[in-house]
């Protein structure tokens, strides 16, 4: 990152929140899309802060400081490894589900195909591990689509937590008319049907992110 003005403000805040990063760097992210974003990758004293090209091009110094404090709240607040915990012990069950189902016949037969590789009536059966796991890829959506609800509303709610952690650490305003522009320059529907939200969205829609904020720190 060569612009000093924002290495300045960025590097005092991560004080502040006492975050330590080895360094700052811009990704050419305009090469590809239109998107804006900042993150931070790594683990321990590797971590580093990037920053796209294109959210330094549309945003102020300012407004790039609360974009990196709200994603240094999701550090803050262990959302990552709470994701991760989840995901593994998710993955866990789902295999260990899978291995059960592989081993029962009504699985194959009553999804319309065989449950057996071999068939030759002389030889004896061998199980079909490759078509178990395919057949459950296909049929596990039926029956996650009625929990997907519950973890885009865990989603939605980490992203509250961390802008209330960026409004604390930084100017609300400039939170605010940064997520205005994000949300307008990436085609991001302001208004979106609340149940579509309830089942698909991970990011709450700009006017709740903005009703959960300080009236001091709306535009």
């Amino acid at each position: 990152l060569e612009d000093e003005s924002i290495t300045t403000r960025v590097t005092a805040l991560m004080q502040r929140c006492g975050f330590a990063a080895k360094g700052l760097f811009v990704m050419d992210g305009s090469r590809r899309s239109a998107h804006a974003n900042a993150y931070f990758t790594g683990f321990g004293a590797a971590k580093r802060v990037v920053f796209y090209d294109t959210l330094l091009r549309q945003l102020s110094p300012g407004e790039v400081e609360a974009v990196l404090a709200h994603e240094l709240g999701h550090f803050k607040h262990r959302h990552i490894l709470k994701r991760v915990a989840s995901l593994f012990a998710l993955s866990l069950a789902g295999f260990a589900l899978l291995g059960w189902l592989s081993t029962q016949v009504w699985f194959y037969t009553g999804l319309g195909v065989r449950p057996y590789i071999s068939l030759d009536l002389a030889v004896p059966p061998v199980p079909n591990d490759a078509l178990a796991l395919l057949l459950f890829l296909l049929a596990v959506p039926v029956f996650t689509l009625f929990i997907a609800p519950v973890f885009a509303g865990l989603s939605r709610r980490h992203e509250f937590e961390a802008d209330a952690y960026a409004v604390a650490q930084t100017n609300g305003a400039d939170l605010s008319t940064a997520l205005l522009k994000l949300y307008e320059d990436n085609a991001s529907t302001l208004t979106p049907d609340p149940v579509y939200v309830k089942f698909y969205y991970s990011h709450p829609p700009a006017t709740e992110r903005l009703a959960r904020m300080p009236s001091s720190a709306q535009p």
